[in-house]
C-alpha cells in the first residue's frame, strides 16, 4: 500500500493515539507528510531533506521526523548523504523496470499460492466485483480522468486482494515493501496511459489478464495463474516505454519526478 497523507493516513494516525502510542502515530504523521510532498514534487531528486524544515511543516518533534526519515531510506525513497542527513533519491529506468519485474515475480507467486488453496467461490467475491466494475468503465470507448481514477481504485483493490488471497505473510510483507516505491505499484502507469494513443486497448489487455487470474484461481490452476500474474506486470513497463517518449504522461506517475529518463540525460 503507498502510505500517502489521505484519509486513510490520517484514520491510521487517530488509530495509534488511541491506542496510546503518541511516538508512533507522530512518526507516521511525519513518515506519510514526506511521502506526499516527495510524490508531489515539492522535494525533487536530490534535494537535501532539512529537519528543521520538516518539525516546521509537520508539527512533530525531531525523534519522531528522524525515525520518519529512517522509514523512508527503508523504503528507497531516500538516501544518506555524504554529508550528513538525506536527500531524495532518483531512479534510472534500469531500476524502475527492475522494480515492476520483481513486483511481477512477487504477484504472480501470491497467484500460484493462492489458486493452490483452491479459493471457495465467496472468496473470490471481491475479485469478480471488481473485474465486473472494472468491465463497465472500459467499456466505454473514451474515458474522463474521474473514471481513470476510478479504475485505479478498482485495480488497486483488485491487486490487495490477489495478494490476500495467497495467506501468505511473507509474500504480503515483500509486496508492501516494492510497492512502496511509488512507480512500482501496480496502478502506477494507469493515469499515465490517459495520456497515450493506445491508453484504451492496453485497458482490454489489462482486463483479459484480470479474468484469466481470476479463472485460473476458481479453477485450481497455478501455474497458469502465476503465468498470467508475471505478465500482467509488463504492462507497467510498456506504458513506461511509451511515456518516456513524452514528458506530460511521466507527469501523471506519483514520483514520475524522481524517474530520469535516458532521453532525458542526453
Amino acid at each position: 500500500m503507498n502510505l500517502r497523507y489521505t484519509s486513510w493516513g490520517v484514520a491510521a494516525v487517530t488509530q495509534l493515539m488511541r491506542n496510546g502510542d503518541p511516538r508512533a502515530a507522530q512518526t507516521l504523521k511525519a513518515q506519510l507528510r514526506l511521502r506526499q510532498m516527495i510524490l508531489d514534487g515539492e522535494l525533487g531528486a536530490g534535494a537535501r531533506v532539512p529537519e528543521l524544515m520538516l518539525v516546521q511543516r509537520t508539527g512533530v518533534s525531531r525523534t519522531p521526523i528522524r525515525a520518519a526519515l529512517l522509514r523512508l531510506a527503508e523504503e528507497g525513497l531516500l538516501e544518506p548523504s555524504a554529508s550528513g542527513g538525506f536527500v531524495v533519491r532518483a531512479f534510472d529506468e534500469a531500476e524502475v523496470y527492475d522494480a515492476i519485474d520483481v513486483r511481477g515475480t512477487l504477484e504472480g507467486a501470491a497467484a500460484r499460492r493462492a489458486a493452490e488453496r483452491r479459493p471457495a467461490r465467496e472468496e473470490l467475491a471481491v475479485l469478480r466485483d471488481c473485474v465486473g466494475a472494472m468491465d463497465t468503465i472500459v467499456k466505454r470507448r473514451t474515458l474522463s480522468v474521474e473514471q481513470f481514477s476510478d479504475y485505479v481504485r478498482l485495480n488497486e483493490r483488485y491487486h490487495a486482494q490477489l495478494v490476500a488471497l495467497a495467506h501468505s505473510p511473507v509474500l504480503a510483507r515483500a509486496i508492501e515493501r516494492i510497492v512502496a516505491l511509488p512507480f512500482a505499484s501496480p496502478s502506477a502507469f494507469v493515469m499515465a496511459q490517459s495520456a497515450l494513443a493506445d491508453a484504451h486497448q492496453t485497458l482490454i489487455i489489462s482486463q483479459q489478464q484480470h479474468r484469466g487470474i481470476l479463472a485460473a484461481l476458481a479453477a485450481g490452476e497455478s501455474a497458469r495463474a502465476e503465468n498470467i500474474a508475471r505478465e500482467h506486470s509488463n504492462l507497467a513497463k510498456r506504458n513506461l516505454q511509451a511515456a518516456s517518449q513524452r514528458e506530460t504522461p511521466l507527469r501523471k506517475v506519483a514520483g514520475g519526478n524522481l524517474i530520469r529518463l535516458r532521453a532525458a540525460m542526453v
